[in-house]
């Protein structure tokens, strides 16, 4: 049992032949994900990366039984693609763009709240399930399958993460990397939801940073719903200065319970065992699960 993706998606690349969708749909095929096509408008009926290429994502539904998107389409037509995947019953939207305007995030929140599909992004690096697929660009050698799952608004911090839990020798059910923007379609909080009703998933890593209430409302849940299993969790931006955003769009400290100290005090009264560098995150999985 995986969640999100497995090797049973039928996935499709938006902005397939673009240079972004080519590079990273052809390791995403080499990893041995079950790409079945893509989409470029007006390209239809090519051929690429030995793939079939539809003018709509409702076409590559009806013809290849897609379920599943991932986007790579420029930020001034990425709100429309991931409508346009919603509207053609796609289950699982997963967009990397970065920078779309917040006002177009905005609509498309209000759009798919109605709609049976989940956006994870934008400005992600995807989602992975060690050795059945990769739908996104975080790099296939670093997972290996195991027991762990993680969530976490940042990418690099992803793979750090997946890296030191593979060598304390668990490794990995799911990643996702939920996306560092201020709107975003799938929270901390229901990520981790997917993780703790996963079988297969012994522990939970949880990556955060400063912003927003999205760690504060999954520690909450995660007290509330029984501590089920244990969760490690870290708060990226310690040194920060208020009122300045630092790397992604959403992390700016707005108020006192916005600053990494606060949120790490609200992980650690609610259960969560927090280290305080990503460095220990490993060590500290170990200890939780053994």
């Amino acid at each position: 049992m995986s969640v999100l993706v497995n090797k049973e998606s039928k996935i499709i690349v938006q902005g397939f032949t673009g240079s972004e969708g080519t590079f990273h749909a052809g390791q995403m095929i080499d990893y041995g994900t079950n790409v079945v096509g893509g989409v470029t408008p007006g390209k239809g009926g090519q051929e690429h990366l030995g793939k079939p290429v539809f003018n709509t994502v409702v076409e590559a539904v009806e013809k290849v039984g897609a379920d599943t998107s991932i986007i790579f389409v420029p930020p001034a037509f990425a709100a429309d693609a991931i409508m346009e995947s919603a509207d053609a019953g796609i289950k699982v939207i997963i967009c990397i763009t970065e920078g779309i305007p917040t006002a177009d995030m905005v609509k498309v929140k209000a759009y798919i709240d109605n709609k049976d599909c989940r956006l994870v992004g934008p400005n992600c690096p995807g989602v992975i399930t060690p050795d059945e697929a990769k739908v996104g660009i975080m790099p296939g050698f670093i997972f290996k399958k195991g027991r762990v799952g993680i969530v976490s608004k940042s990418g690099t911090l992803t793979y750090e993460a997946a890296d030191q839990v593979v060598k304390q020798g668990f490794g990995i059910t799911t990643a996702i990397g939920i996306g560092g923007d201020p709107i975003i379609g799938t929270t901390t909080k229901e990520a981790v939801e997917l993780l703790m009703n996963d079988p297969e998933t012994e522990a939970i890593v949880m990556i955060g940073e400063i912003g927003g209430n999205l760690e504060a409302e999954a520690a909450q849940w995660i007290k509330a719903d029984g501590n089920r299993k244990p969760v490690v969790g870290f708060i990226a931006g310690q040194t920060a200065p208020a009122g300045r955003t630092m790397g992604h769009a959403g992390a700016i400290v707005g108020g006192a319970d916005d600053t990494a100290q606060a949120k790490m005090k609200i992980l650690a009264e609610n259960g969560v065992h927090v280290v305080s560098s990503p460095a220990k995150i490993g060590e500290m999985v170990a200890n939780v699960l053994k």
